[in-house]
């Protein structure tokens, strides 16, 4: 067993449930002594020769939380960094509280939280070495990972005090002193991720790594249609097979998101089930009749044409406003159904014993998710499962469903005592993806003599049904530039839809941002000014906006004097007041929030023979007062600003019938080293706790490079991806 495991069976006092994070302080009652040092909470063990390990929470997504929530602890814990190990967490909310990636939560989440943890123990430290000294514990210093009593020139190690510390009262974490921010010596200095190495050595962390004794392998066939039933099916030459161990019918639920109905063919190689896969001859139900892209064009621009959507939000009287406007601007936008084309394929090693316990290797973003859906599901109670948070491969969102948990689960069900590895292949990946939603908008706005944007209206189309919108097919009512145009009309009309769809790294913002800014940007030529121009006066008086909606769907404050700030600040950093286009090239601008961070981007495009290029582009971010780990922020950054470019000249995914039609990254085009352009970066610090890096940078380069393309060739891109 590992430590992490003996670690996990030990008992925790649970002092306080922290605000934000959802999760518990956990601090030794009593004594506790791991096999490689003192147990001074759940977060934290101190060798004897003072080396630290600190626990890591969350799932880790290559979005740099295994080494910024350690950095945070480790800050207020006041220990030498170089001396610090990072240890996985196993998958347990009793003690940790809600372990999930995503929608950049996780910093906003634990930044008070996590350093009260470390604060906590280092109080205890403290006191450990108060009383060995006879002294007051105010008299004591901390630094480094030593306790030093200036008066008498004495000092100790963690490690000397680990073992009385964990005696000591655990203190009330909201009563702990933290440091101000002028006295951080590990938050904000720039670290390499505590797993690079690793992963460049090419050590098995990846839940596809998992290589356990007398492991077997599995790929579960399904309908080409989502949720379609199995009617019959020949095995018999899938079972006789080379190789093969089982090959199981399993009963799905009839959602895709839990547990579909398919045939897992189980072998001892992937190559041998996947080759066993070929000789299966199955019948599904047909689901899918009419579920095409060209099918949803179609009836979307039947519903852009009778103009009838109901209302999600409504100020003034935008109709009329339009009406008597000095000057109308109307377009309408597009954008494609997106697969996440995580470089991991989807997996989860199962094993499951004869005594009814579970154990799961699993590269998920939520897996207490599929802790609970099999639990439901398969009748194995939570209490009985156990889950090793394995590094993921990229996750984008996809992994925020556990559909491949309970496949796994499913099989391993049915081969006691042998733990089964489930891999999608390619085509699995795309055919049983969780899809960004298309959407249509029907934009109008109105101006005044002045060139003022007095009236604003979007007709939304996307998926979902009774008023209800699929996931991620959502249009916030609080959408820029509600409250900032006194008439304003939002509308909405859903058609249903059987393909599934789910997050995409910055859900909904990722294809809001590319119409709205891109309409934006229309209405600022129609009044004589750059998009940027506009938006400065759009945001020129202080705000606090939020939304008016669903209390329960509440946004967060839109603060204009933020928008402001890293709005000027890329337009100084890019030279914008001073570029001209030139003949097929020049600057495009973007802007956005969501996630609680706020950037803007210009991107440097030109158009020729070879269709679409991105020499450059400048991100300025304002996601708070600091920044826990400035490297792993940049890399955040340039990743999502590679992503974004991507959804501009490829990736987009069609179907036929309800059916995907790509198999494979040479169907969706997916980015490339070679097309990445130079990336400069800049922040704003604003009086606000830090938030989250992984998706708000991604939004605001798509209309960025479209609003460049048009600058460049006069040709305006309102759909995606662009053609040229």
């Amino acid at each position: 067993m590992s430590a992490l495991t003996d670690l996990n069976r030990r008992t925790f006092l649970t002092v306080s449930a922290l605000a934000g994070g959802g999760f518990a302080l956990g601090i030794g009652a009593a004594p506790a002594k791991a096999a490689d040092g003192a147990v001074l909470s759940a977060w934290i063990r101190i060798a004897a020769d003072g080396a630290v390990t600190i626990i890591s929470k969350n799932p880790e997504i290559g979005q740099g939380i295994k080494t910024a929530l350690p950095m945070l602890v480790a800050e207020e814990l006041d220990c030498d960094w170089n001396r610090v190990t990072v240890e996985q967490a196993m998958l347990d909310e009793g003690k940790y509280g809600r372990q999930f990636a995503g929608g950049s939560m996780a910093t906003p989440l634990h930044w008070l939280s996590m350093r009260q943890a470390g604060a906590a123990a280092r109080h205890m430290l403290v006191a450990a070495a108060a009383a060995k000294a006879g002294v007051a514990a105010n008299e004591l210093t901390t630094a480094k990972g030593m306790v030093r009593h200036t008066a008498s020139n004495r000092q100790w190690s963690y490690g000397e005090l680990a073992a009385e510390a964990a005696r000591q009262p655990a203190p009330d974490p909201g009563k702990v002193k933290l440091k101000a921010p002028e006295q951080f010596h590990i938050i904000g200095t720039p670290q390499t991720g505590v797993d690079s190495a690793r992963v460049l050595r090419g050590e098995p962390l990846f839940g596809i790594d998992v290589r356990l004794p007398g492991q077997l392998y599995a790929v579960f066939e399904t309908a080409s249609v989502p949720g379609a039933k199995l009617l019959q099916a020949s095995l018999e030459a899938a079972r006789a097979a080379h190789g093969v161990v089982a090959v199981l019918e399993i009963k799905g639920s009839g959602t895709p998101d839990v547990l579909v109905d398919g045939i897992a063919i189980v072998a001892t190689n992937i190559w041998y089930a996947e080759k066993a896969r070929q000789m299966i001859t199955a019948e599904w139900t047909l689901a899918g009749k009419g579920q095409g892209s060209g099918d949803f064009a179609k009836q979307a621009t039947r519903l852009l044409d009778a103009n009838k959507g109901s209302d999600l939000r409504r100020d003034g009287d935008a109709p009329a406003k339009l009406a008597k406007a000095a000057k109308t601007v109307s377009a309408r936008y597009a954008y494609p159904f997106l697969a996440h084309n995580t470089l991991e394929p989807q997996n989860c090693t199962a094993l499951y014993s004869a005594d009814g316990a579970l154990e799961l290797w699993a590269p998920c973003q939520a897996p207490q998710l599929g802790v609970t859906l099999i639990a439901q599901h398969l009748g194995i109670p939570a209490s009985r499962q156990s889950v090793h948070m394995m590094r993921i491969g990229g996750g984008f969102g996809r992994r925020l469903m556990a559909d491949y948990m309970v496949q796994a689960a499913a099989i391993a069900k049915q081969l006691p005592g042998r733990p089964v590895q489930l891999v999608f292949s390619r085509a699995d990946d795309l055919k049983r993806d969780f899809y960004r939603p298309a959407g249509w908008h029907g934009f109008s706005a109105g101006l005044d003599e002045a060139g003022k944007l007095i009236a604003f209206t979007d007709h939304f189309i996307s998926f979902g049904e009774n008023g209800k919108p699929m996931r991620s097919a959502q249009l916030n009512p609080a959408h820029f530039p509600a409250g900032l145009v006194d008439d304003l009309l939002y509308t909405q009309d859903l058609m249903p839809s059987v393909i599934p769809t789910g997050p995409l790294r910055a859900p909904a913002s990722n294809a809001l941002c590319f119409a709205f800014q891109s309409f934006l940007d229309e209405v600022a030529q129609a009044a004589g000014k750059d998009l940027p121009q506009l938006m400065l006066e759009l945001c020129a008086e202080d705000k606090v906006l939020g939304d008016p909606g669903d209390a329960s769907r509440a946004s967060p404050a839109f603060v204009t004097k933020r928008a402001r700030g890293v709005i000027e600040q890329v337009l100084k950093d890019s030279g914008w007041a001073t570029r001209k286009a030139t003949k097929g090239r020049a600057l495009g601008f973007g802007f956005y929030f969501c996630h609680l961070g706020y950037f803007a981007e210009v991107a440097d495009v030109s158009v020729g023979k070879e269709g679409v290029k991105v020499h450059k582009v400048w991100a300025a971010g304002d996601v708070g007062s600091a920044l826990i780990n400035p490297r792993g922020a940049e890399a955040q950054v340039r990743g999502a600003v590679i992503e974004g470019i991507a959804t501009v000249t490829g990736q987009p995914v069609t179907f036929t019938d309800g059916a995907v039609d790509q198999r494979n990254f040479d169907g969706t085009s997916p980015p490339r080293i070679s097309a990445t352009p130079e990336i400069a970066i800049s922040w704003v610090k604003s009086d606000t706790p830090p938030s989250g890096l992984g998706e708000p940078a991604l939004p605001p380069v798509i209309p960025a490079v479209t609003n460049a393309i048009f600058a460049a060739t006069g040709k305006r891109i309102r759909a995606l991806p662009a053609v040229v």
